[in-house]
């Protein structure tokens, strides 16, 4: 479970960082769209939350037997499952498509599994 929340929080402050700053570049990456206007500052709330997720994420790597990080891991499992999810139906509902978009289904799909894992090697492990 350490090295699943450093990855991520490495992994989602970067791109809460990304979002902050440029967001219209994350779009034309992720949707081959630049993100203009209210787009842009959603964008920018989105990266905040990311950031704030990557710190908290940070902070519990090391605090792996307890709940709050059992539950921290919990959140990043049904939040990559969404995003997976939410990014492929942008690719394949709304064809949206730009070069980072499939990679970033790959890894949030790999991080969901992981997850899944990391969850049920520490109920494993309590009974």
């Amino acid at each position: 479970m350490k090295r699943l929340l450093a990855l991520v929080a490495v992994a989602e402050g970067a791109t809460g960082v990304a979002l902050i700053v440029v967001p219209s570049f994350v779009g034309r990456l992720l949707f081959g769209a630049e993100l203009t206007g209210v787009t842009a500052v959603v964008g920018r709330v989105a990266g905040i939350a990311l950031f704030a997720l990557g710190i908290a994420c940070w902070l519990a790597r090391t605090d792996t037997p307890s709940r709050a990080a059992r539950g921290l891991v919990a959140a990043m499992l049904f939040y990559n499952f969404a995003v997976a999810a939410l990014l492929a139906y942008a690719g394949l509902g709304l064809g949206l498509h730009g070069v980072a978009l499939w990679p970033a289904v790959v890894l949030h799909a790999v991080i969901t599994i992981w997850c899944v894992t990391s969850l049920l090697r520490k109920l494993t492990q309590i009974n």
